[in-house]
């Protein structure tokens, strides 16, 4: 937290663009929300105060407020890491958000109702144009708590993670095609023998940046 951080932050978008288009709740006041149902569905349990969600981490500094998410407390998300193997290397499908928030896996939030490995399968080819059936997926540990610059200690992203391995290929010609599409501005498969050589290559081969919500989970996965 830097000493300018505000303690109450909504970014305007969340009361017009985000109530208009369904990405957020619309009631202002979180008391009044049915927090009840909200924690017996939560990936990863969380507590009240004073009828305001606390988020199950380290405060972001702003405590009050949703930042630039819309809903209130937790957001369940799918975001799936896909591997393939070219003479001997490991590479991974990233896309590069369209937000401007840097390179990141495949992902984005489960809608009401919905399994996490379909979200996964539906969020890998809405991004990229890879069809990957849920079943052809497998959760890779427990929901994490991701540090998503967007959030606040109100208003948080939690995640599942999902993989998928596409084999071994002679060239990097050969791997299936990638587009990115929907919410990504671009797709590609990327090197990623360890996450910081996966770094050096969006660094210096795209000129972009790890998604700051992606990079402890990456560096894990990548081990």
């Amino acid at each position: 937290m830097t000493p300018d951080t505000p303690r109450e932050y909504t970014h305007p978008d969340v009361f017009t663009i985000g109530i208009a288009e369904g990405w957020a709740d619309p009631i202002m006041d979180p008391v009044l929300l049915d927090w009840e149902a909200r924690q017996a569905g939560a990936l990863i349990p969380f507590e009240l105060v004073n009828g305001r969600p606390v988020r199950p981490g380290p405060s972001t500094g702003i405590r009050y407020g949703r930042n630039q998410l819309g809903h209130w407390g937790e957001q369940p998300c799918a975001d799936t890491l896909i591997t393939a193997t070219v003479s001997g290397l490991r590479y991974i499908v990233m896309i590069e958000r369209g937000d401007g928030h840097g390179w990141a896996l495949p992902g984005g939030c489960v809608e009401i109702g919905e399994d996490l490995a379909d979200a996964a399968s539906r969020e890998l080819a809405e991004e990229t144009g890879l069809i990957v059936p849920a079943d052809r997926l497998y959760r890779t540990g427990p929901a994490r708590l991701v540090p998503d610059p967007r959030g606040s200690d109100e208003a948080w992203m939690v995640t599942a993670v999902y993989r998928g391995d596409f084999g071994t290929y002679d060239s990097t010609a050969d791997l299936p095609t990638v587009v990115g599409a929907d919410d990504a501005r671009r797709a590609d498969w990327i090197p990623a023998g360890t996450y910081a050589h996966l770094n050096v290559h969006i660094t210096v081969g795209y000129g972009g940046q790890v998604f700051a919500a992606h990079r402890d989970l990456l560096t894990d996965a990548l081990a």
